[in-house]
């Protein structure tokens, strides 16, 4: 599956945003989740959901980022609330199948987030 992310853009601290990803094909059986990699940092997870609805979060933004899917509309959404500074990142859609390890998988473009303090 080809994924296709938007919605970055600059914006204050204490801001909000919503990232979105659209997927080429069916993403029912995926999980689907957001990794950013910041400036001189590795790529790291932000946040997942199952096929099942299993939610994941890493714990920088627990309370803060909302991840969605709609299966019918092969889109995934990352609501963003409170944004700090070091959300600053490019973030990237992922999919992967059941048997594909955490990493993996397919990988939209990035889209960039500048959060300004």
């Amino acid at each position: 599956v080809q994924l296709q992310a938007s919605g970055g853009g600059l914006v204050q601290a204490g801001g909000s945003l919503r990232l979105s990803c659209a997927a080429s094909g069916r993403i029912l059986s995926f999980t689907m989740g957001w990794y950013r990699q910041a400036p001189g940092k590795q790529r790291e997870l932000v946040a997942t959901e199952s096929s099942t609805g299993t939610l994941s979060y890493a714990d920088s933004v627990k309370g803060r980022f909302t991840i969605s899917r709609d299966n019918a509309k092969r889109m995934v959404t990352l609501q963003m609330n409170s944004l700090k500074p070091e959300d600053t990142a490019v973030y990237y859609c992922n999919a992967r199948g059941p048997y594909t390890p955490a990493g993996s998988g397919s990988w939209g473009q990035g889209t960039e987030l500048t959060v300004s303090s």
